[in-house]
């Protein structure tokens, strides 16, 4: 059994869990959470929505739920890679005018983080864009083996990975929840509307 399956267990085992969680001496040190287990509690507490996908058919599945959920024409989507393309069928858009036109993002990113639950980007995916100058709608496409367990480990794998030819524009977005309040921490960034596709790779 996979580690994801462990994490979505049946609501009865929840339950018990949460009861045990109770009876719990509050003196013991909290016990140990994987990194993956982490980074869906928090992505979920930013507002994330989070999709599991255990093989490709899943993947394609949820991805035509969503599409089925908010009314979208894929077609209408701004695609960061023609990787997504050929994976999800999308075909280019003839004479694309401005990023307002398009009803969604759809892109990868370079890695999850499990410490804040937000999703690290470059120019790989983003260009030389601000998020605030992307759609109000994301659909992310990530594997289970991109969640790290800080940003910092992400800068070094980053420059390990592309070496001589390091990506500008490295940002991370973990408010999804459009119109929240902003404070300090989030201030000057955008709030996103946003669905993640894990897919698992591990």
């Amino acid at each position: 059994m996979n580690l994801f399956k462990k994490i979505f267990g049946n609501n009865k085992n929840e339950k018990d869990s949460e009861k045990s969680k109770k009876t719990e001496n509050p003196f013991m040190p909290e016990p140990n959470i994987s990194d993956e287990e982490k980074f869906i509690t928090k992505f979920r507490d930013n507002g994330g929505k989070f999709l599991y996908c255990e093989n490709i058919n899943e993947l394609h599945q949820n991805f035509q739920n969503i599409l089925l959920e908010n009314k979208w024409n894929k077609d209408l989507f701004l695609v960061s890679s023609d990787n997504l393309k050929s994976i999800f069928n999308i075909s280019d858009r003839k004479n694309p005018s401005q990023n307002s036109n398009y009803v969604c993002f759809l892109s990868e990113c370079e890695f999850l983080i499990a410490f804040d639950g937000s999703l690290l980007f470059s120019s790989n995916q983003l260009a030389e864009k601000k998020i605030h100058q992307f759609p109000e709608h994301f659909v992310i496409f990530a594997k289970t083996s991109q969640i790290i367990k800080t940003i910092s480990e992400g800068m070094t794998k980053i420059k390990q990975i592309y070496k001589n030819r390091i990506p500008s524009n490295i940002t991370t977005i973990k408010n999804f929840k459009p119109g929240a309040e902003e404070n300090f921490l989030s201030y000057g960034s955008s709030q996103k509307n946003l669905y993640l596709l894990l897919l698992e790779d591990s």
